[in-house]
């Protein structure tokens, strides 16, 4: 690659060394791990072949850089480029993660107060839910669950904040919804144990 640069581009030893080699170890490294992070996603959504793609290219460009790095050992610059590429990575990957929202959440919202209007919301808007009468430390209290795009959150969450600013929710990333109900199929805690039985279904 430096003779590419220097010979045939006819970029100068020094600028190459000390500015364009460092700025491409760094710009690899953000590759490498915004993709890791997409990777991921995909991983824990089941999406063996977008992940397995995601992997090969994950792979070769850390490979790429990392062959810079030792074929210019001397050049101390390189050492800085490369962790701040791999924490620059991580930034712009939960930033692309958010764009993509990518998967299902499963809300779950507590009120004590009158949920008719909420309940007339979810069903306009073709959300599947799930209402209970629950008891709470302050008596009577309405729990509504229900799982969504992940993309239609904030969409919801704006909604609810209209319709009951005082309601408590939580939100939950979840692997599997079953298609005819807000039933989550498989939990969103990763183990050891899970991950084994996932390849034995393989």
């Amino acid at each position: 690659m430096e003779s590419f640069f220097t010979e045939t581009l006819g970029v100068p030893d020094y600028i190459f060394s000390y500015v364009l080699l460092p700025f491409l170890i760094f710009l690899a490294r953000i590759g490498d791990v915004s993709i890791n992070t997409i990777r991921i996603i995909y991983v824990l959504g089941g999406r063996r072949w977008t992940a397995t793609l995601l992997g090969f290219f994950e792979s070769f460009i850390w490979l790429m850089a990392i062959r810079q790095i030792f074929e210019h050992l001397d050049n101390w610059i390189c050492y800085f480029a490369y962790p701040a590429g791999f924490a620059s990575g991580i930034f712009v990957g939960m930033i692309i993660e958010e764009r993509i929202a990518y998967g299902k959440v499963i809300v779950r919202i507590i009120t004590r107060k009158e949920i008719t209007q909420l309940i007339e919301y979810l069903s306009t808007q073709h959300f599947r839910y799930t209402h209970v009468n629950a008891q709470g430390p302050d008596g009577h209290e309405n729990l509504v669950f229900t799982v969504l795009e992940r993309e239609r959150l904030e969409d919801l969450l704006n909604r609810l904040k209209q319709i009951l600013p005082t309601a408590f929710y939580t939100v939950e990333k979840v692997n599997r919804a079953a298609e005819s109900g807000a039933i989550v199929q498989e939990t969103t805690r990763w183990s050891i144990a899970s991950w084994f039985s996932s390849v034995k279904r393989d």
